[in-house]
């Protein structure tokens, strides 16, 4: 029987960590209201630390590749894992807002931006010749199986055992994610004698690119911004993440609770997303190997806006039961705002 190629181990291994860091990020969700209770502190408050967090995921992702570039996705990925468990559980000794802006804002938020989807990409483009889409869009459908994974079983901790604890578990699992990968990961298939998956032996291996991470950073970002294409495509993430990650991902468990919804009923909603996202997110990676990129995501920003407006529709603001909501989490999560990689 055939090994397989060592690249789908390191793309499991890929899944995992930005799995878990997914599920972090998504986690003030289910804390918003308990920290509310206890500190005493607004919802404006508690946002600002997400606001951070979610803007330092963004802003950091072209210096995360350099990084990732200059000592490799093993080193980086087990560090970054190891700085998000140690941030997440200091949270559970806060007092003070400006702690958990500094905890949950800056540590977890520059934890998590060098742990996202550019490390994904990195990690695919190495390894991979064949299957690319396929195996960036199972990686880009680690953010919502985290969120499928993780929230209700969070919501129930906190319920029933109260917030600190739900923080230690996505705390201890980072922790144990971070030797896991740093002992198991390798940082191209050079490394254990291969060569990428499907890589004709005729074409050469992509030669590995060093140099300063800051200065590749910019580099990168300015020649991008001369091109159309990378400010349509940012564009498109800038309305995923801000309607997703800001609004939903954030706002939507507080929400129904104080709508009447139960929390973990409320985290199930979330779930239902994550469920949907999952299917669009591989299936869209699948379509990329198949068609042309340009026209699905034509397509996908055609069907987005239909969605948005029949998502009014069916989305009670006011409902005490979870009908209208399902509805509205099952349009969320579906295709139309993952534009598709290569």
């Amino acid at each position: 029987m055939k090994k397989p190629h060592y690249a789908w181990v390191v793309l499991a291994i890929t899944f995992v960590v930005l799995l878990t860091s997914a599920a972090i990020r998504a986690t003030p969700g289910v804390l918003m209201v308990p920290l509310e209770h206890e500190f005493g502190w607004s919802r404006a408050t508690i946002s600002l630390a997400i606001s951070l967090n979610l803007l330092l995921y963004g802003l950091i992702g072209p210096f995360a590749a350099g990084l990732v570039n200059r000592y490799g996705p093993r080193r980086v990925m087990a560090a970054s894992a190891f700085l998000i468990g140690l941030g997440t559980l200091a949270t559970i000794t806060m007092k003070h807002p400006w702690q958990l802006v500094t905890l949950w804002g800056v540590v977890v938020g520059c934890g998590t931006g060098i742990i996202a989807i550019v490390l994904g990409a990195t990690v695919v483009q190495r390894w991979f010749y064949l299957h690319r889409g396929l195996a960036l869009g199972l990686l880009t459908a680690s953010s919502a199986t985290g969120q499928l994974i993780f929230l209700p079983v969070l919501a129930q901790l906190v319920v029933s055992s109260g917030w600190r604890w739900a923080v230690i578990v996505v705390a201890v699992v980072a922790l144990l994610v971070a030797p896991i990968t740093f002992f198991v990961m390798r940082d191209r298939p050079e490394d254990k004698g291969l060569r990428p998956l499907g890589l004709p032996d005729t074409e050469p291996v992509p030669a590995p690119v060093g140099g300063n991470p800051f200065v590749a950073a910019i580099s990168a970002l300015r020649m991008a911004s001369r091109s159309r294409e990378f400010w349509i495509l940012a564009g498109s993430f800038f309305i995923c993440g801000a309607s997703t990650n800001g609004l939903v991902g954030t706002h939507l468990i507080p929400a129904c609770m104080d709508h009447g919804i139960p929390e973990v009923q409320a985290a199930g909603l979330l779930a239902v997303m994550g469920i949907f996202d999952l299917v669009g997110t591989t299936g869209s990676g699948w379509l990329s190997d198949r068609f042309d990129n340009r026209l699905l995501l034509l397509t996908y920003s055609a069907s987005g806006a239909s969605r948005s407006s029949t998502s009014r529709m069916v989305s009670c603001p006011r409902a005490t039961d979870c009908r209208s909501s399902r509805c509205f989490m099952a349009s969320t999560g579906s295709p139309p705002y993952r534009p598709p990689w290569r």
